[in-house]
């Protein structure tokens, strides 16, 4: 991939800009579960082609560009999740790999969650790999070229720095995971630190940590990983970052509804970014969708899942 300008605007203002084009705040993750991807997407592939990490790659990267074509009309963003390209190896990393490429083909930002944080050293080889760019002899490649990443916050500031510095230097966002959204979360995030609770020092770390990286339209690109399963914390957190955009997980398949996320936004309407993953790329496995569609048809399952999606929060926004 060649290097990527750095005269583009903050990781912020870019999010606002395509969230407004798109009129839409929704995340679709994508999450390949390989057992779940419809027949009909691994039938495209020839039978040569059919042998091990090799094949379960090709259809991963089949079906993504099958789902970034449906939703490209209708959201803005996707967060691949690493986890799930790693399951099968290199050639999962060739598929996360040219996932990014397509997607930012179809000029749809991407998140890449990669939940990294380390020594300075070694973080800053992870900034540089999926937000930064890399310099071999007289050449520059950018090898993943994300828009942003998430990032774990638990080794410090110093640990934190290459991440900010590289986000600043190509305009790139991060999102520090700061009340996650599985329920045991709370067993470290909740303890109690010097009267408060060890989330809302992260939020505050994280709301110092995104100052000098605001943008025009006033949002940092600093941003971070609030759960939407836990509405009260929500509110904590939005109090202590205002400036920050949330990165919404736990809505659809996790249980949270859309009631769930309205404090997750400011009064203008911005702040949050709200992701779904399951509940769109399968829909056609779930209700009303199962039996309306089934697997054959699961992208009318898919398409009518984005649109309800963006209709409920736009519903919650509107009120």
């Amino acid at each position: 991939m060649a290097a990527v300008s750095h005269s583009r605007e903050n990781f912020a203002d870019q999010l606002i800009t395509v969230i407004r084009k798109k009129n839409s705040c929704v995340v679709v993750g994508l999450d390949p579960h390989f057992n779940l991807i419809p027949d009909a997407t691994k039938h495209k592939l020839p039978v040569s082609q059919k042998q091990g990490l090799e094949y379960a790659a090709r259809v991963i990267l089949e079906f993504n560009m099958q789902v970034i074509d449906l939703i490209t009309p209708l959201v803005g963003i996707v967060k691949p999740q690493i986890a799930f390209y790693e399951l099968y190896g290199w050639w999962g990393i060739w598929a996360y790999a040219e996932t990014i490429k397509y997607a930012k083909q179809k000029e749809l930002l991407v998140i890449g969650d990669v939940k990294r944080g380390d020594v300075p050293s070694t973080a800053e080889a992870y900034a540089d790999a999926h937000i930064g760019e890399v310099h071999i002899d007289r050449m520059i490649e950018t090898p993943f070229a994300a828009d942003a990443i998430t990032v774990n916050p638990f080794f410090g500031t110093d640990s934190m720095l290459p991440f900010l510095q590289t986000a600043e230097k190509h305009n790139k966002g991060i999102f520090v995971l700061v009340k996650t959204s599985n329920p045991d979360s709370g067993e470290f995030q909740d303890l109690m630190c010097g009267g408060k609770k060890l989330y809302e020092i992260i939020a505050e770390k994280t709301h110092a940590w995104g100052n000098g990286l605001i943008g025009k339209q006033g949002y940092s690109a600093v941003g971070a990983v609030v759960g939407a399963t836990f509405s009260h914390e929500i509110s904590t957190v939005r109090s202590i970052m205002p400036a920050a955009y949330f990165l919404v997980p736990g809505y659809g398949a996790q249980g949270a509804t859309a009631r769930d996320i309205a404090h997750c936004f400011n009064p203008d309407g911005l702040g949050a970014i709200i992701n779904a993953s399951r509940s769109i790329l399968y829909a056609y496995t779930m209700s009303p969708w199962k039996e309306k569609y089934g697997m054959n048809a699961w992208k009318d399952a898919t398409r009518e899942a984005v649109v309800k999606m963006n209709d409920e929060i736009r519903k919650i926004l509107n009120s």
